[in-house]
């Protein structure tokens, strides 16, 4: 009973049941059109909510609290960009998949050879774990989904997905409720991304480069003419 109470002062209702619901189903009232899959979540619609598709937002969620839920390798993942507007995200490992910042909602099946990232060499293994189910992790986080982060607040109680007053206004303004360790990650992409620079147009910006492209070179000099004269014979030795 005390760890419910403890769980319920630290989580918001709607959580579990985002984290239980299946997406990317078929839509049963718009099944002809062509953005007919349920891959929303109304936060405003309690533990009754469940996932529906593009038109049923516009027909019964009109002016409510909605996230869009995304698939990477079959599994669902948010948008930090979303999520951290409205839970606490601190200690939850963040990867990026086409260019934005998601993490996961639930604990994946772990790879062969144990806990190993996906790619990593036989040989080398990440220092960092999940404290829940063991998988490594790329950084220095607690947890590797979002899933995993409300089993450990249910077990121990020290970290929570409810956002203090000032965190939605960092969020707002780009600072996020990631945390410190989500902040830093980003800021540190961030920063490698201004190393390599930005490509626009087919140039790079910030590298060095002149984006109008090269000067055309110079026009040839043009042949000189000479005109003959009379020839002259060398004088003989005396």
């Amino acid at each position: 009973m005390m760890m419910r109470r403890v769980a319920a002062s630290l989580v918001p209702p709607w959580l579990e049941t985002l984290l239980s619901t299946n997406f990317f189903s078929a839509c049963a009232l718009h099944t002809e059109a062509p953005r007919s899959e349920c891959n929303m979540f109304c936060l405003d619609c309690g533990g009754a909510a469940s996932s529906f598709c593009f038109y049923c937002r516009s027909d019964s969620h009109s002016g409510h609290r909605v996230i869009q839920i995304r698939r990477s390798s079959y599994h669902d993942v948010v948008r930090v960009a979303e999520i951290q507007k409205i839970l606490d995200i601190s200690g939850v490992q963040t990867y990026v998949i086409n260019s934005a910042r998601v993490l996961f909602l639930n604990e994946r099946p772990q790879p062969r050879g144990g806990g190993r990232v996906a790619g990593a060499s036989s040989s080398s293994s990440s220092p960092h774990i999940c404290e829940i189910c063991a998988r490594s992790l790329l950084d220095l986080f607690r947890f590797c989904s979002l899933g995993c982060k409300l089993v450990g607040i249910k077990r121990n109680g020290d970290a929570t997905f409810l956002l203090t007053p000032g965190d939605d206004e960092a969020a707002e303004g780009g600072g996020g409720a990631g945390g410190g360790e989500s902040s830093t990650t980003a800021a540190a992409d961030e920063r490698k991304a201004g190393r390599r620079g930005r490509w626009v147009g087919g140039s790079r910006e910030g590298a060095g480069h002149d984006i109008r492209g090269p000067e055309p070179p110079p026009p040839p000099p043009a042949a000189s003419r000479r005109r003959k004269g009379i020839p002259h014979r060398a004088p003989f030795a005396s």
